[in-house]
């Protein structure tokens, strides 16, 4: 039989000063079999750094053709497509396609620099794509601050992320690796 998510309540509160964006979120997560806690940290994260009003998190890993999260117009429209991870080359032109504009947010080191070697040539025609890297260490900070129930802080100030859990805090220096022309 196959195995159930796993489902998060989050409080996520979001200080953004470098957007001027100040709210608290809501949220019910669903923790795919498969994902891990790093992972689901960074899809928190990655929605606290792009808050919005109707920014929602998607059915992600259990769909292809689908972000992690995204942003719809209010007349329907694909606004931003956000991909964590490394997805392949065939997805980012797909998605660049669809959306105004996409942001992968990869991590895991090594692994993560030789896949941006490996598709950063083929992404310079791609004006609305955004690629932004999470350090290893960063995200595996983050893992260890997952519970099933928690309020989250998120802030941005110049840049730099200071995301608490609780009693633990972890800052994360997000490193831009491809930025948007728009």
């Amino acid at each position: 039989m196959a195995q159930k998510s796993t489902i998060y309540k989050v409080e996520l509160s979001v200080s953004d000063m470098d957007r001027h964006y100040y709210e608290v979120h809501k949220l019910t997560v669903a923790k795919h079999p498969s994902e891990t806690d790093e992972r689901l940290m960074v899809r928190i994260l990655a929605f606290a750094l792009n808050a919005h009003e109707q920014l929602e998190m998607t059915k992600g890993l259990s769909t292809d053709d689908e972000p992690d999260i995204w942003q719809k117009s209010l007349s329907g429209e694909l606004d931003l497509w956000v991909a964590l991870g490394l997805p392949s080359e065939k997805i980012v032109r797909q998605s660049c396609g669809k959306a105004g504009k996409v942001i992968v947010y990869c991590y895991g080191g090594r692994t993560a620099e030789m896949w941006w070697e490996k598709i950063k040539n083929s992404t310079t025609r791609f004006n609305n794509l955004q690629v932004v890297n999470f350090s290893e260490s960063n995200t595996r900070d983050l893992a260890e601050l997952a519970a099933r129930s928690m309020k989250v802080q998120v802030n941005v100030q110049d840049g730099e992320v200071m995301v608490s859990v609780d009693d633990g805090i972890v800052y994360v220096t997000p490193e831009t690796w491809k930025n948007t022309d728009q």
